[in-house]
């Protein structure tokens, strides 16, 4: 929905539903979808963030029937797409996820091609008068980025999906725009990270200069082009598991001129102070598909591990006051959870800060582990749940229902 003001679009993850491919997808979207908008927004149209598997965006791709037929729901139905998550390339839901979510990365064609099928996706089913965004991983996983030849070949294929962007626009008037989205153990992953990252290589002259020759377009325009189809997804749960200040961090995005084209709210687990029974009680968070990626903080110095297991053993072999926040998306409305508290605060403090900035177009709640929470934080169904997202995030803003 469009919250007016000046705040742009907010809806939630379709991530959340089964959609590995376009026919749980489409279930999917015609099953939860309108019971959210009846709840949300009965009497205005309402934004849809689709999720789109490789398996998705080739089915769309090849068929126009179905093209035409998901533009006739949305239309039918008083809903508008808006943004579509592009970041898990294949499976995600009922198997082992884990580090795979990031694979093929940004340095193979497969991750270039399936996101330039998306684009072309978007130009075509997404409503006039928006322009939509592709939400996509933070280029690799860490460990795996073993040199600078690595980086480069990151950064010329996003380079190679910007000029189709670039070209999309001049042959059909559609402004597609690529986020890309940092997280916990990837090659972005603090805000410094990627500011160091777009600013010395995908807006760096060389990077501008290869635009330019793909385009056809002069250097003065392909840099300006490069900042308007390029920026970011902010997801807060990953940069609260930093232990960011989040108003600092947005606010050294502005100054460096990188756009946040989504704004992504979402809230993680965390443990003020790791007690013994504290880490017994994690115990039931650490049994899922995804990356749990907890972070520890003792006297201001950071740990960072890849799964709750593994912070699990070193506490036992080391155990310190420390607190913890860990990648596993909970409810944004929660401050607590029983034993343990979230960050919600620093979605609040998010809010804030785009409220008076009017920092992003496009606001979006991602709590895509609603069938892997476990059993005591599910008191309600998923409809119940999203709404009260929904809510609750507009409340922050000063949105009336």
């Amino acid at each position: 929905m469009d919250l007016g003001h000046g705040l742009g679009h907010l809806t939630y993850s379709t991530l959340v539903h089964p959609g590995d491919t376009w026919p749980e997808m489409w279930n999917s979207l015609t099953t939860f979808v309108p019971k959210v908008k009846a709840r949300v927004a009965p009497n205005e149209q309402f934004g849809i963030s689709l999720r789109l598997s490789n398996a998705s965006a080739q089915t769309l791709t090849k068929d126009a029937a179905e093209r035409r037929k998901l533009k006739a729901f949305l239309d039918d139905n008083d809903m508008y797409l808006y943004t579509v998550n592009a970041f898990p390339y294949g499976p995600f839901k009922n198997q082992l996820v884990k580090e795979r979510v990031y694979e093929p990365d940004w340095r193979s064609d497969e991750r270039a091609i399936y996101t330039m099928q998306v684009a072309d996706i978007l130009a075509e089913v997404a409503a006039p008068g928006v322009e939509p965004t592709i939400q996509s991983p933070p280029l690799g996983f860490k460990p795996r980025v073993t040199g600078p030849d690595v980086v480069a070949a990151y950064t010329r294929q996003v380079i190679r999906v910007v000029a189709h962007l670039v070209k999309l626009y001049e042959r059909t008037g559609r402004k597609v725009r690529l986020s890309l989205e940092p997280e916990p153990h990837c090659f972005l992953e603090t805000t410094a990270e990627a500011i160091d990252y777009f600013t010395n290589h995908l807006y760096a002259p060389p990077a501008v200069a290869s635009l330019a020759k793909q385009t056809g377009w002069s250097e003065k325009d392909a840099k300006a082009a490069v900042r308007d189809h390029l920026g970011m997804v902010y997801d807060i749960c990953h940069q609260a598991v930093e232990y960011e200040d989040i108003g600092a961090s947005l606010r050294a995005l502005a100054d460096a001129g990188i756009p946040v084209f989504k704004l992504q709210e979402a809230a993680a687990l965390r443990v003020p102070e790791v007690t013994k029974a504290k880490v017994k009680a994690l115990e039931r968070f650490a049994d899922t598909v995804y990356l749990t990626q907890p972070a520890e903080q003792i006297d201001g110095e950071l740990t960072r591990y890849l799964n709750l297991e593994d912070a699990f053993a070193a506490w036992d072999k080391r155990p310190e006051q420390s607190e913890w926040r860990t990648h596993f998306h909970v409810p944004v409305f929660l401050d607590d959870i029983g034993e343990f508290k979230t960050t919600r605060f620093a979605i609040e403090d998010a809010l804030k800060f785009h409220k008076k900035n009017k920092l992003s177009p496009h606001l979006e709640i991602e709590t895509y582990t609603w069938d892997v929470l476990p059993s005591h934080l599910k008191t309600g169904d998923i409809v119940d749940y999203v709404v009260m997202e929904i809510e609750w995030v507009k409340s922050q803003l000063g949105i009336k229902s």
